[in-house]
This record gives C-alpha cells, sequence and structure tokens, in this order.
C-alpha cells in the first residue's frame, strides 16, 4: 500500500468516528428531553411530597399578649398641632444647680407684634406632633410628657380601638419633670390603667412598652429593667429615670412602662440615641413621681414646690473638710431677694441639716426643700468660718423664687396687657400707626389678632395669631369696639365670614407681601 492510500484510509476513518460520535450524543440528547416532558407531563416530579393543610385558628396565650390586650384600652395617641412651636432648652452642662435645674428656660416663640418687637413679623405656620398617653381615669384624665403638649394650639386623642378624634384640654403641665394632664369628654366611662409602685422595680424584671412610635399606633415592644435611678439623662434633678431595653422610640413619648402584673411602673419619657431612633436605651419616668406631679395638677391645676433660692455645687469631701463640714451642701451663690438672702445665708456656707435632720447631698437639698409647703418656716443649719449655726427661712415658691428662668413674672411685677378676649376665642388688640409704618401695613382699619384659643371657632375656621382681622360678616373693623358690637347681633347657629390680611414673607426679606383671605364656618358658641 503506497503512502498516500494510506494517508487516504488514515483520514476516512477519523472523519467516520467524528460522525458516529456526533450521531450518539444527538440521540442522548433526544432521549433526555423526552425524558424531562415527559416528566412536565406527567406531573410525577413530586410525587412523594404530602401538601400543607392550614389549621383552624387557635389563640396561643401568653402573659405579653394578655398584657398588650389588658391595657390597649389605656392607651391613647395623641396629636398636637403648632401654630409657634417653642425651641427645646437646655442646661449648660457644668453650670450650678439651684435646687433642681439652673437651665436656660427661655422659650423662643416666631412672634408678630409680640411683647419682644422682632425686626420683622413671622408668619405662624401649623405644624404637627405625634406622641403618646395613658387613661389613669375612667373620667378621661390622661398622663402625656410635657413635650408632646407644650405650645400646642390644639391637642386631639385617639383611643386604641374608637376612630373618633376627641379634642383635648390641658388640665396642668410640670416642665420640671416633663409631665402634663390632658382631659377628654368622651362617649362613656374609659378604662383606666393600674397604677403600681416604681420602688417596687428592680433590675432584670419584665418590662412592657406601649405606645405610637413614628404614629404607629397600638405597638408593643419588650424588654426588662435595665437600671434604676439613672438622673444623668436629664438637667433637672426631678427626673431619675427607669431604664429599659424595651424599644422607645419618637412617638412613645408619654405611653405607659408596664411591668408583668400589667400595672403603671412609669411614663416613657426619652432615648439615649446617636441616630434619633432606638438604640437600646429608653428611659420612663417612675409612676411614684407622676403620680406626685399628677395629684397636684388636678387639686390645683399647677405643681408647686418649695426653694430657698440658693445655687449649689456638688464638691469633694476635701473641700467641705477645709470650710469645716463632714457633709452637707456647698452654697455656690444666692438668688438676689430669695428666701435664703433675706434670711441671712450667705455663699460658702454649708448647709447640712434641715429641721435637724441631715442633709447629705445637693439630691436630698432638693428634694426636701420641694416637699415643703410655701410659706412654711425652716430651720436650716449651716456651717460658716467652722461654726454652726441655724437659720430661720421662710420657703419660697420655685418658680416665683427663680421667675427668670421658668418664665413667670414675679408677685407685684406690673405686666402689660395681652389684648382683649373676644367671643370667636380670639385676643384683639388696636394697631398703631406706627406698627402700620413698621410693617407695610397699607390697608386701612382692622385689629391685630395676638392669640387663637385651641378648638374655638376660630381656630376650627383657620385663624392665625398675627393676622389682621378687616371685616365680620362684610361690616368693616377698624378697632376692638367694632369687634364687640359686631359679635353682640350674632347668636349660635349663624353663619360668620372674616375677611383677614396675612402676612406672606418675600425671599429676599424686607417688609412681607399682605394679602386678603376670607374665612367662614358656623358659630357654635
Amino acid at each position: 500500500m503506497s503512502f498516500f492510500e494510506s494517508l487516504k484510509r488514515q483520514k476516512f476513518l477519523f472523519t467516520s468516528l467524528i460522525v458516529f460520535t456526533l450521531s450518539v450524543g444527538i440521540l442522548i440528547g433526544t432521549l433526555i428531553t423526552t425524558g424531562v416532558e415527559a416528566a412536565k407531563d406527567t406531573g410525577q416530579k413530586a410525587a412523594d411530597a404530602t401538601p400543607l393543610v392550614i389549621p383552624s385558628p387557635v389563640q396561643l396565650q401568653n402573659d405579653f399578649s394578655r398584657l398588650a390586650k389588658q391595657l390597649e384600652p389605656s392607651v391613647v395617641n395623641i396629636s398636637s398641632v403648632y401654630e409657634e412651636k417653642p425651641a427645646r432648652t437646655q442646661r449648660r452642662r457644668g453650670a450650678p444647680n439651684e435646687e433642681g435645674d439652673e437651665g436656660e428656660m427661655d422659650d423662643f416663640f416666631f412672634r408678630f407684634f409680640g411683647r419682644q418687637m422682632p425686626n420683622m413679623p413671622q408668619t405662624p405656620r401649623r405644624s404637627g406632633g405625634v406622641g403618646s398617653g395613658v387613661i389613669v381615669d375612667k373620667n378621661g384624665y390622661i398622663l402625656t410628657n410635657h413635650h408632646v403638649v407644650d405650645g400646642a394650639s390644639r391637642i386631639k386623642v385617639k383611643l386604641w380601638e374608637d376612630t373618633t378624634e376627641y379634642d383635648a384640654k390641658v388640665i396642668g403641665s410640670d416642665q420640671e419633670t416633663d409631665l402634663a394632664v390632658i382631659k377628654i369628654t368622651a362617649k362613656g366611662p374609659l378604662s383606666a390603667a393600674k397604677v403600681g409602685n416604681s420602688d417596687a422595680v428592680n433590675v432584670g424584671d419584665w418590662a412592657v412598652a406601649i405606645g405610637s412610635p413614628f404614629g404607629l399606633q397600638a405597638t408593643v415592644t419588650v424588654g426588662i429593667i435595665s437600671a434604676k435611678q439613672r438622673d444623668q439623662v436629664s438637667d433637672s434633678q426631678f427626673q431619675n429615670f427607669i431604664q429599659t431595653d424595651a424599644a422607645i422610640n419618637p412617638g412613645n413619648s408619654g405611653g405607659p412602662l408596664i411591668n408583668i402584673r400589667g400595672e403603671l411602673i412609669g411614663i416613657n419619657t426619652a432615648i439615649a440615641t446617636n441616630t434619633g431612633s432606638y438604640n437600646g436605651v429608653g428611659f420612663a419616668l417612675p409612676i411614684n413621681m407622676a403620680v406626685k406631679v399628677y395629684n397636684q395638677i388636678i387639686k390645683s391645676g399647677k405643681v408647686t414646690r418649695g426653694s430657698i433660692g440658693v445655687t449649689f455645687r456638688e464638691v469633694k469631701p476635701e473641700l467641705l473638710k477645709v470650710y469645716g463640714a463632714e457633709h452637707g451642701v456647698f452654697v455656690h451663690d444666692v438668688q438676689a431677694g430669695g428666701p435664703s438672702e433675706k434670711a441671712g445665708i450667705q455663699k460658702e456656707d454649708i448647709i447640712v441639716a434641715i429641721n435637724g435632720k441631715p442633709v447629705r447631698n445637693g439630691q436630698d437639698l432638693v428634694e426636701r426643700v420641694a416637699d415643703t409647703p410655701v410659706g412654711e418656716q425652716a430651720t436650716i443649719t449651716v456651717i460658716r468660718d467652722k461654726n454652726r449655726r441655724d437659720i430661720q427661712v421662710t420657703i419660697g415658691d420655685r418658680t416665683q423664687v427663680f421667675a427668670e428662668r421658668f418664665g413667670a413674672a414675679k408677685l407685684g411685677d406690673d405686666t402689660d396687657s395681652e389684648g382683649t378676649p373676644a367671643r370667636f376665642g380670639i385676643t384683639i388688640e388696636d394697631i398703631s400707626d406706627a406698627r402700620r409704618s413698621q410693617f407695610g401695613i397699607k390697608e386701612p382699619g382692622g385689629v391685630l389678632i395676638s392669640k387663637v384659643e385651641g378648638s374655638s371657632f376660630a381656630d376650627d375656621i383657620g385663624v392665625l395669631p398675627s393676622d389682621i382681622l378687616l371685616a365680620i360678616n362684610r361690616q368693616p373693623v377698624n378697632s376692638v369696639a367694632d369687634v364687640k358690637r359686631l359679635q353682640a347681633t350674632l347668636k349660635p347657629g349663624d353663619a360668620v365670614a372674616f375677611r383677614i390680611l396675612r402676612a406672606v414673607p418675600t425671599r429676599r426679606g424686607g417688609q412681607p407681601q399682605w394679602s386678603s383671605v376670607y374665612l367662614a364656618g358656623t358659630l357654635n358658641q
């Protein structure tokens, strides 16, 4: 066989092998595909699987679900509407204490034609806030946080399952414990939460928080009591919190913290966070303190605390020893005109006793003085120049002694008139020519609306503080006397229309633009 014949034969065999291999591959692929299609057609791929069956509903009871159902009717959602929202206030860290808090208590409002005349009028805008509360009396009395309702022109309360929104009024509020008491008039008796004793709370106990975080009503979270007597959280010495890791978020404020027996042990108030949301550290004001505040508010509409008018710093024992004392409170300053100054207490005195009972620290002093009735005399024992002496001090009202920090007027001070109340739920003032010129009011006539009462006729139709009332039912208004004359002609059920001027700020500053707004409604009172 020649070389060329041999090469030709090998080429034939190689080609035949390739063709054979391809034919076998095609045949196998066809068989596999046919098998898959057959499996699909017959539906036998999961032949050994058992269908799932949903069982009949069975209620799984546990302590937490029982507590949630028990407390649900007592927890409310609170919506607050603000015309002029005050800025939050904080005390300067490291500043001295005065039987509580030497915070900068100034509330800053965007005011128009206020007592502190701004350079330009600020048109109030409505804003809203959401919080929680807990019913503590079947007649509609609710505990919540001061900051939930502070400065609100209108407060709406929604019950857990009732879609009706109730108007609430503030019975009283206490800034220093951040507590407020509000009331609604419901269709019938309400379900009140059972009050517990926060002194019985122990670290490690179960804790349940209920409220409306981020406006999500009816939210229940569970954790434990992480710590007690947390006083580093707040600058007020009337706040010693219960710490919990039950999730508390914005909107939980004012809601209840309960124990495993369903008893109210705290009012959720604050969180420690770097993000503004839950980080596992929440704080509730103990219910024992809340009850003291509540009982004063329902009795007199306010909380009264005693004061002797001193500021103090916690100092090292060595400093006290130099001044001749083993314990006590170092007087850093004495309030001018306050009870201590009048009685003769001085800077650098060491207060060592009240009515013969030793004073160990500033917290001890604060609590005992605050609980002493205003006007009562107390024997304050001090050490001065290493000599012990008793001084009779008449206890003063804390809000009066430190009036400038609480925004209160001192007794005997003359205050300017805040305007004339009108029937529509507004307070009005005549406008001087100087004011008209300052704020660029070119239209003649009108009276300034300096205040709008929440839930009033004026509030319902949308009147705002700083509006100028020009006409009532097309009758011109030029003075407070005109408003009184016109409102005397109206009766409940009458249609009432206001023509007002409202300031619209300009982008570049300067004087605002004034535009007419027409508002109307049915007089209901």
